[in-house]
């Protein structure tokens, strides 16, 4: 339950048809199981203590009967057992059947939630022997117990972000599920006893369904199927389960039965609640259930990607790649079309990100069917330029057809220190941030000759820590990186890079070859042709500031939870001291550096992280971190 991770399982036991006393023995086995797993939310399937494929047995008071006892068999069995579940069966109420989850926990019914929607199609006609739960909500004695019965939350006293509703298998597939209600009221987690039988492509569709549920409601979902056991007369079952996190499937499975876990992570749902303000109406009818929990660590299982802004898989990246570039060239075209800019300029240092920034222009300069040579694209060497990035740029202008011009700023810079009184072997911040306002002074005179705009090169990362030079490399008049974290730049260069492998071999190369070169700004002087400083010895690898970034800005996590996850993710390649210590760089960076951020020229968002001071990211520059700052010298202590 620590950082607001719910182990949840869905459960699919071996049935008999009809033979209530074996189902029991199924299903109690089942929840120590669970319990032993330290599982704290258990789902099983729709009318599991019967079997949902009875037909018009479930008119018969033996079954009925059978069915109570049954359940009282597993209230004895698990009244030890923490763990909440839904057991599937038939309850009667007066001179009704109602298909029902009942929830229990302790040896007690915390509440009986019927099936709203029944289907009524051929093969399953619930109608025949079961009545629709009614709209309100009242009491049901089963087993000698009285319980709440209807439409019901069942809210966690240790944790009020977690509060659990259930529907049964048809209430997913209408239009309104009654899931709509009860996530209004604040269920996070949804669990749906079901038993969908399988035909060809029903279980994409399916998949679908619990995604979107998910999705659309910013909720849990744990979908249970029916599976071996059940009658295979006119239909087939398969035990298919699934958990799903806010259109993420956690876990899923077919065919296997038995148990599949994962964790539900109720506060990033909370969070997204709270960030897109869309759960303002509370519905009437709804009954609060409250239970407890101990509180307890949940062991992980569920995958955290160490890369969480570039999708793992080859042919999602792609289209990934393909997306962003597009997103980007388009801004860049409108504001060059907006602006009847004559030229884009860019400073091509033969980096990674001045790199992406003349490939997108090139691409939005293909858009307006353009020339090539509307780009120019300016080569700036000083003190710290060795000849390797120097020569990629130039081949990298070359290959693409742009104007390439060289302005060697060296002494430029040198008569700027003369003038302001500073010693040229003095290698401080001034000295750096000298040569890169020269550049920027360079790259806006250009623009003004040429009539066009300056493109920013400068990416998500590096805003977000601060890296580039307030009124240098930090300005310009379009900024197409700026929505594009750093691991994501070297994706897509390199996903460019092998659009060209057979039409242009040298741009291939250069472009392999860019991505290949340690990243550095080249503002101390070089060392035997090498650079004299590489970016991530001083402020920390970008594989794991981007890791940073993504839970503290898409998901608003402590810097606690932000390491716990870091370590999950990275601990095989990075020990808990370095990811602790990177971790403190990322939080005071990110608050200290703010200033620059407020005051960014525009760039398209292309992601779900955007740091535009006139969008998605609002933050006075002298909001203090010491509340961060607490919590992580709590970490190392």
């Amino acid at each position: 339950m620590k950082d607001g991770f719910i182990s949840v399982a869905c459960g699919t036991p071996k049935l008999r048809l009809a033979d209530c006393h074996y189902n029991a023995e199924q299903t109690f086995t089942m929840m120590r199981q669970a319990e032993k797993a330290g599982v704290k939310v258990l789902v099983l399937p729709e009318l599991g203590l019967t079997g949902y494929t009875c037909g018009d047995l479930f008119h018969q008071e033996t079954l009925q009967r059978g069915a109570e006892q049954a359940l009282g068999t597993v209230l004895e069995a698990t009244r030890n057992l923490e763990v909440v579940t839904a057991v599937g069966m038939p309850v009667k109420k007066f001179n009704k059947l109602y298909n029902c989850a009942v929830i229990i926990q302790h040896g007690e019914i915390l509440g009986v939630v019927p099936k709203v929607n029944l289907p009524n199609y051929s093969e399953f006609y619930e109608k025949r022997q079961f009545t629709a739960g009614p709209e309100q909500n009242s009491t049901v004695t089963i087993c000698g117990q009285e319980a709440p019965f209807g439409k019901l939350v069942f809210t966690c006293r240790e944790m009020p972000e977690l509060a659990l509703g259930f529907e049964i298998c048809e209430d997913l597939w209408v239009p309104v599920s009654p899931a709509l209600d009860l996530t209004t009221a604040g269920a996070t987690i949804i669990g749906n006893l079901s038993a969908s039988n399988e035909v060809l492509g029903k279980q994409e569709y399916r998949r679908q369904l619990v995604s979107m549920q998910s999705s659309k409601l910013v909720c849990g979902y744990l979908y249970t199927s029916s599976g071996e056991g059940e009658s295979t007369a006119d239909a087939v079952f398969t035990a298919h389960q699934m958990i799903a996190e806010n259109g993420v499937i956690l876990q899923e499975s077919r065919f296997e039965g038995g148990m599949h876990l994962s964790e539900i992570d109720v506060h990033r749902l909370c969070y997204e609640r709270r960030r897109t303000q869309g759960f303002d109406h509370v519905p009437d009818g709804v009954e609060m259930v409250p239970f407890s929990l101990t509180v307890s660590d949940t062991k992980l299982t569920r995958y955290v990607a160490p890369f969480p802004f570039v999708p793992e898989e080859g042919a999602l990246r792609e289209e990934c790649c393909r997306e962003v570039l597009l997103l980007a060239s388009l801004g860049l075209k409108q504001r060059m079309e907006h602006t009847g800019a004559k030229t884009a300029v860019v400073g091509l240092s033969g980096g990674l990100d001045s790199t992406l920034a003349v490939l997108i222009a090139g691409l939005a300069l293909n858009m307006l069917n353009r020339p090539m040579t509307d780009i120019v694209a300016v080569t700036m060497p000083c003190f710290g330029t060795t000849d390797r990035t120097r020569n990629n740029a130039v081949i990298l202008a070359e290959r693409l057809g742009a104007v390439l011009r060289t302005v060697d700023i060296s002494e430029s810079v040198r008569r700027h220190f003369k003038d302001i009184g500073h010693d040229m072997a003095d290698h401080s911040v001034t000295f750096e941030n000298g040569q890169a306002r020269e550049r920027t002074q360079v790259l806006m005179d250009i623009a003004n000759q040429t009539g066009g705009i300056v493109i920013g090169t400068g990416d998500l990362s590096e805003l977000a820590l601060g890296w580039c030079t307030y009124n240098g490399d930090h300005m310009s008049m379009y900024s197409v990186n700026a929505g594009i974290p750093k691991t994501l730049v070297r994706h897509l260069v390199g996903y460019l890079a092998k659009d060209h492998e057979e039409t242009d071999r040298q741009l291939h190369d250069v472009l392999e070859d860019i991505l290949d070169t340690p990243i550095s700004p080249e503002l101390l002087p070089a060392v035997q042709g090498r650079s004299g400083q590489q970016t991530e010895d001083l402020v920390g690898p970008y594989e794991l500031h981007d890791f940073f970034l993504y839970y503290l800005l898409r998901w608003g996590c402590s810097p606690s939870k932000i390491y716990r996850l870091a370590i999950y993710a990275w601990g095989r390649q990075y020990s808990r001291e370095v990811i602790l210590k990177w971790l403190k760089v990322c939080c005071r960076r990110f608050f200290t550096q703010q200033f620059k951020r407020n005051c960014l020229p525009d760039g398209p968002k292309v992601g779900m992280v955007s740091l535009s001071p006139r969008g998605d990211w609002r933050m006075p520059s002298d909001a203090q971190w010491s509340l961060w700052e607490s919590e992580l010298e709590t970490l190392e202590a």
